[in-house]
């Protein structure tokens, strides 16, 4: 996969977006900013940062992906990908459903994912060094681009679905302490189940993972 990368973009999801509608990039493709100063997270909210972060989007045909992933847990299929890579580091990561990488209990980094026709995009900020926003940082001595690349590595070879579900089953338990919003609601996890497809059980309402 091609990578792109700059000293300082608004976001990197926005200019890749910008890039493929006007046919200036063509996928696979992933921009990286050593800097974002109006990055895009869940449910509209910022999520900014300075040097030593990582922040990042890439775009990737719906073909490439694996056949069994379903669209709606994407958020979660990419970023236990990440979570993995940095457990190498650091054995406190973990990823609440769908798409938040927590240390312990506190929010370091979030993904999100959309689908525009046939491509599926993916942008990931994660506070490796600095907490420049609202949330805490690992203090991670590894360079964000080296985690980027390693991440890019794992991410070719394309691991099934039921693999890494396999995996994060059994991590889901900790999400139970928190809470998700559904439609707005902030919505108790406690009791909560987790279906095959990445989706949950909620209050007898199924909630998928889109994010």
């Amino acid at each position: 996969m091609e990578v792109l990368y700059f000293n300082s973009l608004e976001s990197t999801q926005t200019y890749l977006v910008e890039g493929l509608k006007s046919k200036a990039l063509t996928m696979p493709i992933c921009i990286m900013a050593k800097e974002q100063t109006a990055g895009i997270g869940s449910r509209n909210n910022s999520w900014e940062g300075g040097e030593g972060n990582l922040f990042f989007s890439f775009a990737l045909n719906l073909d490439d992906l694996p056949n069994d992933l379903p669209l709606s847990s994407a958020s979660i299929y990419f970023s236990f990908i990440m979570k993995k890579m940095i457990l190498k580091y650091d054995d406190s990561v973990w990823l609440k459903w769908p798409n938040d990488l927590y240390q312990n209990s506190y929010k370091i980094g979030g993904t999100i994912t959309k689908k525009i026709d046939n491509i599926l995009l993916c942008g990931m900020g994660i506070n490796l060094q600095k907490n420049s926003n609202s949330f805490k940082a690992l203090n991670l001595n590894v360079e964000p681009i080296f985690l980027l690349e390693e991440y890019l590595s794992a991410l070719e070879e394309y691991p099934s679905w039921k693999q890494i579900f396999s995996e994060y089953r059994v991590e889901f338990e900790r999400s139970k302490e928190y809470f998700t919003h559904v439609e707005g609601v902030r919505k108790s996890l406690k009791n909560a189940i987790l279906s095959e497809d990445g989706s949950l059980i909620i209050e007898n309402k199924r909630v998928y993972s889109i994010r």
